[in-house]
């Protein structure tokens, strides 16, 4: 699959670089974890500019806003690309989500790839307030009136969870329009992304899990007369890569036994899709019994291994070079555990960088 998109976002020159050579591009995804300022998140993007990965990721949870963060990243910096991952689709209007895709698109230059998904109700209710109402619906929505937004016509949309009319970008449109990518765990989310979407962001997967999810995405495509191969599929892969071994797969047995037994059911439910149902029940239990240590516990080294590359840095090496065969992967998102800190975020940036 490459990244020939047809609703735009080809050009930049992340893209011409990874055109260049052979194989899938490798990205970061900036630490999802509150960092100490901006500042450091700015060095982590220069850091992956000057070590040769193509794109910087930053996902939106409940700490410093995406949109202000990737500006300022942008403006420091000069080729390496940007991009969302992800901003949901409740807490900015879909032609908000098009304004900000324009003007980060405007002042990275070209750079910016924006990537949409539903994240989930713990976020969506318990911060934003906002009913976890028709997931699939509103994010396929969401694309589709992003991309009239970008195409600088006028909007005019009739659909089930928006209908809008009779405004259009005040401002130039971007050229080229920036690629929209949604996320998705799911069967059907993911046949979404490959319907709707230029492309689609892919976590919390095992070999098989991403090649099952992988035939859904080929489905959608086929679903929506589109060519699968115009469709770039991203991994995020959690990575920490140290020589304190131990210390860097406690922190990723933290960081799954979060997701899983915090964060509602859908990081359970893909693990359980996966056949980790055993695991994945046990873990939630016991963090929801306020018993964490016994969550990180119920972590088994096969799950570890088979989600990510923690580690001894050469051991990360190889996990994220064997990543990177696998067919159907565009491009490969070194991110973190929740728990990482800053000098472990720095090693890792620097051991899996390609120069």
């Amino acid at each position: 699959m490459g990244d020939t998109t047809p609703g735009g976002g080809g050009g930049t020159a992340a893209s011409d670089a990874s055109a260049a050579r052979d194989g899938p591009t490798r990205d970061l995804s900036l630490p999802v974890a509150a960092q100490p300022s901006i500042d450091t998140l700015v060095e982590y993007a220069r850091m992956a500019e000057d070590l040769g990965y193509d794109r910087v990721w930053l996902p939106e949870t409940w700490g410093r806003d995406a949109v202000t963060t990737l500006a300022t990243i942008a403006e420091r910096t000069d080729d390496v690309g940007i991009g969302t991952s992800v901003l949901n689709v409740y807490s900015r209007s879909p032609t908000l989500l098009g304004q900000t895709a324009a003007t980060l698109q405007e002042v990275s230059g070209g750079r910016f790839r924006l990537g949409l998904g539903p994240s989930g109700p713990a976020l969506v209710e318990g911060w934003h307030g906002v009913e976890y109402d028709r997931p699939l619906r509103r994010t396929r929505e969401c694309v589709e009136v992003v991309r009239r937004v970008l195409s600088g016509e006028r909007v005019a949309y009739d659909g089930d969870v928006f209908r809008l009319s009779d405004f259009r970008l005040r401002c130039d449109a971007p050229d080229p329009p920036p690629a929209v990518d949604a996320a998705g765990m799911g069967p059907k989310s993911v046949e979404l992304a490959g319907r709707f979407a230029d492309g689609w962001h892919a976590l919390m997967l095992t070999r098989e899990g991403l090649e099952e999810r992988l035939a859904d995405l080929r489905r959608g495509a086929e679903l929506g007369g589109r060519d699968p191969a115009d469709l770039r599929v991203t991994l995020s892969l959690p990575c920490l890569a140290l020589d304190d071994r131990e210390r860097a797969r406690r922190s990723a047995r933290n960081h799954l036994a979060f997701y899983v037994g915090a964060m509602g059911t859908f990081y359970r439910e893909a693990l359980s899709r996966q056949g980790y149902e055993e695991t994945a029940r046990e873990v939630a239990s016991e963090w929801a019994n306020g018993n964490q240590e016994a969550a990180m516990a119920a972590v088994p080294d096969e799950l570890l291994d088979a989600l990510g590359a923690v580690g001894e840095p050469e051991e990360c090496r190889q996990r994220l070079s064997a990543w990177e065969e696998i067919d159907g992967i565009d491009a490969v998102s070194v991110s973190f555990p929740r728990d990482a800190t800053p000098d472990g975020i720095r090693e890792t940036i620097r051991v899996l960088g390609r120069e």
